[in-house]
Order: C-alpha cells, then structure tokens, then sequence
C-alpha cells in the first residue's frame, strides 16, 4: 500500500495541513527533531498504513505533500532527535489539526486517548446566511460566563441534544429573556476531560478535567460538545451564526498558558520539540508559571506564530467576536521567565489587522504571583477581569469595615485603581465566576467544601470574602433566607450599577448552589449543571435581574465610555452632600446625573438602619428597594413608582434606586 502513494517535496508554508488541487501539502515545525515522518492510516489498523520520510529542515520546517490521498484517511508525525523527549516510536497529532479522527464518549474511561489522530479530509464549507457580527460597542456588553456543557446537560433541559454546542442553540431565548449581550463560553478547544488525576473520595471513581483549562490543540473545537464528534466545527460555527443573529457575541475563553502534556502524557509540541514549545530552567525542568506543571513558550517565535494563527482562525474562520485570555499575565513573560518591558506577542496582537478588532479581556495575573490589574490596556484594546473591584464590593456588602472609599472606586470604574491608561471600559467587573463561590454560595459559606474534588479540601482560595447570615449552608431559618435573598440582590444592585462591563457567572441568576465547592473543576453533575427545574422556581429572580439589566440599558449614565466628571456625579452622607469616609462608615450614596435623568442610588451595609435624607433639589420616586422582596420593583417602569417622603428609613443591609420625579 506504501507504495500506491505518490510523494512531493511539498512547502515550508503555511504550517498544518492544506489542500490544493488535490495536493496535501503537510508542514511541521521543529527546530530540535533530526528525522521527522508523516505516518497515514485509512484501514483501521493501530499501525500506519504508510511512513513517508518529511524533507527538511528549512528554518525549523519538515514538510512533504501527497497526492490523492485515500479518502477519511487519518495522519500523525514520528519525531526523532538528540534528547529523550524524542521517541521515534511516538505519535503526534498536528498542533495546526482542524479536525481529530480519533473519537471517545464523554468519560469514557475505559481506554487510553493517546495518540489523537488528525483528519486528512478537509471541513465542508459553511453557510453563515448573510448573518454577520453584531459589532457591539464595550459599554453595551453584558456578560454571561458559561459551560457549554453544564447549560443544557441536565435532564430538565428538556431539549434534543443536551450539552452541546446545538443544544445552546435551543436555549438561546433564555438569554435574550435575561438580557444578555455576549456569551463568555469556558473553554471549547479540544481537551480530555479523562486526563485528571483524582478520583471521588467516596465513590472512588475517577473524576474528569470538567472545566478544561487544558488544551490538547488550539484550532479545535471540542468534539464531545457536539452532537456529531466529526462534526464539531460545523456545529460550533452554527451556534455561533445563531447567537448572532439574536445579538449576542461569542467570546471564548482561551488557555494559551499551558498544555495537559506532562511526563508520560506526551500528545503533540512535547514530543515534536519540548525545548521550543515550553519554558525549561537549566536542568531542563519545566517552569510552572501557570500552576498546571508547564508553562507554554508564548514569547518564542514558534509559540507566538501559533498563538496568532490560532486567534486569527477564530476571528476569521469561526467569526468569533473575542477571547478571554486565561492567566493572561504569563503572556508578558519572556523566553526566560521574566516579565517585559513590551511583549512580543501582546505587541503583535495590537497591530494585527485582523485582531485589532476584537476584544481582548485579560485575566491580569498569573499563579507564580504576577498581579497585573489595569496593566494591559497599555499594550492595546484590552479590558480585564477586576479582581479588586470582586473583592471590595464582596467586603463592602457583607459590611467591612474601611471599604466605603474603594467601594465608591469600584462603583465608579475603578478609576483610582486602575490610572490614566484606562477607561471604565478597562474593567470587567464582576463578583463571581467559575473560580470561587456562585452568588448563593458567597452569602451562604464562610468556609469552602471541595471534599468532593479529591484533594482532602485543600483546593480552591482561602480568601472568600463570603458571609453565611449565622448558619453554615442551607438552613429553614426564613430569616436567614430574607437575609440571603437581600444580600444577593445588593450584589446585584452593585454589579449593574456599576461603570464598566459586568459579568456574571451561569446560575448566579437562578441562586444555583454549588454546595460550598468553590474550586468545582472536577464536578461533571448538579454542583455545576444548570437546573432548568429549579429554573422554574426563581422565575422571580430571573425577572429581577432582567429587569435590572432592562434599566442599565435605558440609562447610560450607568455605562459610560469614559470616567465620570465632577458635573456627573456627587457623593452623599446620610445627608445630601455630606459623604462619610472614616473607616467606621458602612453607607454609600450619590446622585448620577445627565441631560435626561437624575439617579439617587444608596447602599447601607450596617447592621443597624440608616435615617437618610434625600437630597432637596427634586421629589424620588422609588424604584428598588433590597429590603423588599424579588418582585417589588418598578425597573421597567421608574416612573410609577412610589414617591418618597425627604427622609427615609433604611433597614440594615439594604440597598436602593430612586428616580428624579
């Protein structure tokens, strides 16, 4: 059989895998490799059906091209070299594969993964219908973070094809009903959810990479989110197209720091040439800058062309309208380790032509300790994740003391915090997501239960900021209920309110518990699946955050492009114009204002009330007051609700919205 295919030189470029004119050309970059070997399978058989010799190096490139290629044939490379992170025995999959050919059931632990196969045959072309990006503007984003996975899994989805890419399709009314502007989706480039390395304590079964912040290949999309594995990128690209065409944009999550390869799990660039492809001290260990036992060369040359190839594939053949950079701080890291100056990569991205018109979110820090919170918009259109602003609304609500200042910071764009290179657009504000407490869990848990995740609870941050209202987890106490349901609603007030764009994690709508866990990576069931069923049961809340949203959108003194002015805005005590900032005050309020409308919003996080007066120059109407239950409110319509006296009781923990009558 050998012997029937017909062999070319082939090109050094592009990298991966291309056809033309019934040409497959295959490229392959490896500086280190002194033999490399394209290995075709199209008979089933675990051996290769045919080992052709590669030519090379030219600069790093092996290449080589065949003509007529056997129909559903499948490929990997052998590489040889000096070192033993060479084994000529070894397969390995293409980082530039577009498609696998090797296919597993979800969890399917019965049988190793290695080696993933590539598919030769090219992906169909796609119909996007004329239907193009919505293009949103920063300051219209809502931001929903979710799992592909875990939003429609559970059989109260009540859909055809739950935990896919299509099965989001189906829900997609849900978001609009919420109100939400762009999906935020945790990682879909291809990853085994089987490579984990702890079982349940109980049970003692293995339990899966559910998250999958470890990507076997960045041009992937996950086969097993898809109804038809072979059919992924056709799939992904539908539910793309179809949150367009509702107005939503899609923004992925991408891992660019590190890879799931780690001594013998060998799948791809630690087998073709380790010492390009990864940060390695001087004893040829891996670095470990991202906390998952490597740490990819991101500011190489190999490393960055791929990164770019690949976030150039998403924007242009995916239509994607941005990317959430996972522990992004590792990207200003150099060859060496240490950060610099004026990154490679992060200046190659803002001069792109392609990539300058996405958004770019960064997660500004990495877990070697390297804090960059309102660094990156200095290399270009970049906004990130606010870990202050977390932190200082979580202490502010629960009623810290010496918070009332950076509470007013964060309510206001962070602008003390982040300085003169940013915008309140600068800060992605959020007070929950996938690492940490959901919102039930941060007003109901003082201290965290991974126990479940096989670690002996060692897992997951210490630092919660999180206040149970007097019992540890669920309780029938109704007044610790009210005092939950309260707090969560004060979040809430502050999220929406706030300057910039806020971002909330999947469930945080519905009160979803994820039982004290807040490091659920592991959790493939109800600790992570959104519940359609308990959907149903806080319907009120579904309505009071949408609502909430509704009223952020009709004003947009509320999402300002730039940082409010002395005429904008101004500060109260709990009399007009007098604010309190001593470090005992726990009450915060202010007037926004604008050529339409004027904004009287109020936070009191003591334990006793606050007597407050309004200021004089108007008459308010109430629109939300947190003491009162989910759906007492008048956020659809400000103008009918009730008119206040001038002054007011504010009942402890509590929070509220007037309009100018």
């Amino acid at each position: 059989m050998e012997a029937s295919i017909k062999t070319l030189p082939g090109r050094p470029e592009p990298l991966g895998l291309t056809h033309l004119q019934g040409v497959a050309n295959f490229s392959l970059f490896s500086a280190h490799a002194t033999k490399a070997t394209l290995c075709l399978f199209w008979s089933g058989k675990e051996e290769p059906d045919a080992q052709i010799p590669m030519q090379g190096p030219y600069i790093g490139i092996w290449h080589v091209a065949i003509e007529a290629l056997p129909k559903g044939a499948s490929y990997a490379y052998r590489l040889e070299g000096k070192d033993e992170s060479f084994d000529p025995n070894r397969l390995l999959s293409d980082p530039y594969a577009r498609a696998y050919s090797s296919f597993y059931p979800w969890a399917d632990f019965s049988k190793p993964r290695l080696p993933f196969l590539s598919a030769c045959d090219p992906l169909p072309s796609f119909d996007w219908q004329g239907i193009e990006p919505p293009h949103l503007p920063l300051e219209d984003l809502v931001i929903y973070e979710m799992h592909v996975r875990g939003f429609t899994i559970d059989s109260s989805s009540g859909i055809s094809a739950p935990g896919t890419f299509t099965g989001l399709i189906e829900k997609i009314p849900y978001l609009q009903k919420l109100g939400i502007t762009a999906v935020e989706l945790m990682p879909v480039f291809e990853f085994d959810e089987t490579h984990s390395h702890h079982a349940h304590p109980e049970t003692k079964q293995p339990l899966v990479n559910y998250w999958g912040y470890s990507p076997l290949n960045f041009f992937l999309p996950m086969s097993r989110f898809a109804k038809l594995p072979e059919n992924a990128a056709t799939e992904f690209k539908t539910m793309v197209r179809e949150l367009h065409r509702a107005g939503i944009e899609v923004i992925l999550d991408v891992v660019y720091n590190h890879t799931p390869e780690e001594h013998d799990y060998v799948a791809s660039y630690r087998g073709i040439d380790r010492e390009t492809y990864y940060m390695l001290n001087e004893s040829g260990e891996d670095k470990n800058y991202s906390g998952c036992g490597n740490t990819f060369q991101v500011n190489g040359a190999p490393g960055l062309r791929i990164i770019l190839d690949s976030l150039r594939y998403w924007t242009r053949e995916m239509k994607v309208d941005g990317f959430r950079f996972d522990l992004a701080s590792i990207l200003t890291r150099g060859e060496d380790g240490k950060p610099l100056a004026d990154p490679p990569i992060l200046k190659t991205i803002a001069k792109d032509p392609i990539l300058k018109k996405v958004k770019l979110i960064a997660e500004p820090w990495d877990a070697a300790g390297l804090y960059q919170a309102g660094q990156f918009p200095k290399w270009g259109h970049w906004s990130g994740w606010n870990g202050h602003y977390r932190d200082h609304v979580r202490r502010f609500i629960k009623g810290t003391n010496s918070e009332s200042g950076s509470f007013a910071n964060a309510l206001t764009g962070s602008e003390k915090s982040y300085g003169p290179v940013n915008t309140p657009l600068s800060s992605i504000n959020f007070i929950t997501s996938h690492d940490g407490y959901s919102l039930y869990d941060l007003v109901s848990y003082m201290d965290k239960h991974n126990e479940a995740n096989g670690e002996d609870n060692h897992d997951g941050t210490n630092c919660n900021d999180s206040w149970n209202g007097g019992v540890e987890g669920p309780t029938d106490d109704t007044h610790i209920q009210e005092f939950r349901d309260r707090q969560m609603r004060n979040f809430w007030l502050a999220l929406l309110l706030s300057q910039g764009i806020p971002m909330f994690h999947m469930g945080d709508e519905i009160a979803h518990t994820c039982r004290g866990n807040n490091n659920p990576y592991a959790q493939d069931n109800e600790i992570n699946w959104f519940s359609w069923k308990e959907s149903e049961k806080h319907e009120e809340k579904q309505r009071f955050v949408s609502s909430l949203i509704t009223f952020r959108k009709m004003n947009k003194i509320l999402h300002r492009k730039k940082f409010l002015k002395p005429s904008d805005i101004e500060w109260h005590g709990h009399t007009p114009s007098k604010p309190n900032w001593n470090d005992e005050s726990r009450f915060v309020a202010y007037t926004l204002r604008d050529e339409k409308q004027q904004i009287y919003i109020a936070f009191n996080a003591h334990f006793e009330p606050a007597t407050i007066t309004l200021p004089s120059e108007h008459r308010w109407r109430l629109v939300v007051n947190t003491a009162l239950p989910w759906n007492n409110h008048h956020l659809h319509a400000p103008e009918e609700g009730d008119e206040l006296d001038a002054t007011i009781e504010m009942l402890p923990y509590s929070s509220l919205i007037a309009i100018a009558r």
